[in-house]
């Protein structure tokens, strides 16, 4: 009899490995799909892994360069923060991981796939929301969300003795005491040793940046140009280094800013599960071009759009955040963001120094900025008597206002103002 087809999402390590054995065992036959966004791992041997774990076929996928071009830019261009804080470093990069992990599926000719997401946390929803927005009839198995499975595998010894039931190859090195996702734009830590937010994150933990300590004693300066909101050049007019590929200026971006002490954070968040979770995030490179972009928009973009395309922003964020990204809302409002990137074209320079982004010039053939119109020693076409006849019109609602108070409390509003006076007198 046949096997039915499954593609797995696999990264080599323990919980992906035994469900890729634990799913040969079921009957399938488990194609794995390995996501090249950027981490540090040695992807021949994961691939090797697969195989001897019970693959029949193994996909490794270089997808760097689009993650950076397709959803690390338009995610700048829309200045995308989570929460105040978070860049959204292993957010963006699952509608990208979950939509080959598609085009795969549909190329083996099956409609079934499989994940290693816990039941607890983010990356269930935003890969399964993409598995049902790319393809509607998708067949998907969450073993962590599986009575079965869940029954046989308590804990990690479960799965560390499963492993060795099957001769699967365990890492001898020990296991640090929390969880890490790692792509070309961040690194987060969580979990383990960090969920009491009390506690002060240990300096081992951060491996992508110094610390504002331990970096240079002087000033890093840079320049990034934009095309239409876009990065298209990084220079270090120090050392003459110039970058125009998309890939190699965030890689020398995520260099310059780790050796300055760019990108540490340290936030509690909301999950979409409902739950707060305490994550560590590093995003040097990532940090730098978010601070450029909007230092530009601030010289080339109208003051009304700006407004309010920052309002739309949080909710754009917040879309990512849940894993929407294949979602009509979201095509909406990328329509929007990309209307507002028109002409956000020009050049930053910005000074790095321990921990700090401080842009220090910004031109743009495309500026709205009118120096004589600014300048408090030149008329330059502004009329300030025109301002009486502004300031009056706007003021009648504030006068209005005003008459409500007294009729609603006007004792209130009488002791109010006779303090004033007899201050005033005093």
């Amino acid at each position: 009899m046949k096997k039915e087809k499954i593609v797995l999402a696999y990264s080599g390590g323990l919980d992906t490995s035994v469900i890729l054995k634990w799913l040969d065992n079921k009957g399938f036959d488990v194609i794995a799909y390995v996501a090249d966004v950027g981490q540090n791992e040695d992807f021949s041997e994961i691939e090797k892994k697969a195989y001897a774990t019970g693959a029949s076929k193994v996909y490794v996928e270089d997808l760097k360069e689009e993650l950076v071009t397709d959803y690390i830019f338009p995610a700048m261009q829309a200045n995308a923060i989570y929460e105040g804080q978070y860049l959204l470093g292993t957010s963006i990069a699952r509608p990208l991981i979950a939509k080959r992990h598609i085009e795969i599926a549909m190329k083996e000719g099956t409609r079934y796939v499989s994940h290693g997401a816990t039941g607890k946390g983010n990356d269930q929803v935003r890969f399964e929301f993409a598995f049902y927005a790319l393809l509607p009839d998708v067949q998907i198995i969450a073993p962590w969300k599986n009575e079965e499975f869940l029954s046989q595998f308590k804990g990690r010894s479960d799965l560390i003795a499963y492993a060795e039931k099957y001769g699967i190859p365990i890492k001898a090195s020990t296991k640090k005491p929390y969880s890490e996702d790692e792509n070309i734009l961040h690194i987060s830590h969580e979990a383990g040793i960090l969920e009491d937010p009390a506690l002060r994150c240990p300096p081992e933990v951060f491996s992508h940046t110094r610390s504002p300590q331990d970096a240079p004693d002087k000033e890093s300066r840079i320049a990034i140009e934009f095309t239409d909101g876009i990065p298209v050049k990084v220079q270090n007019p120090e050392t003459g280094e110039t970058f125009t590929d998309p890939l190699d200026m965030l890689t020398y971006l995520n260099k310059i800013g780790a050796e300055n002490a760019i990108g540490r954070v340290d936030m509690v968040e909301n999950r979409y599960v409902g739950v707060k979770s305490r994550g560590i995030y590093e995003t040097p490179g990532g940090t730098i071009l978010w601070a450029a972009h909007r230092d530009l928009e601030g010289i080339a973009m109208d003051k009304e759009v700006m407004h309010l395309r920052d309002m739309l922003t949080p909710k754009f964020s917040e879309l990512i955040y849940n894993g929407l990204w294949f979602s009509p809302e979201m095509d909406f409002l990328m329509s929007a963001f990309n209307k507002s990137q028109e002409d956000i074209t020009g050049t930053v320079t910005l000074v790095l120094y321990k921990g700090n982004i401080i842009p220090s010039g910004r031109t743009s053939p495309t500026s709205l900025y009118d120096q004589d119109l600014s300048s408090m020693e030149v008329e330059g076409g502004y009329n300030a008597i025109d301002c009486k006849g502004f300031i009056n019109i706007n003021g009648i609602r504030l006068k209005a206002h005003n008459l409500v108070l007294r009729r609603k409390s006007p004792y209130t509003w009488r002791y109010h103002h006779e303090q004033q006076q007899e201050a005033d007198e005093n």
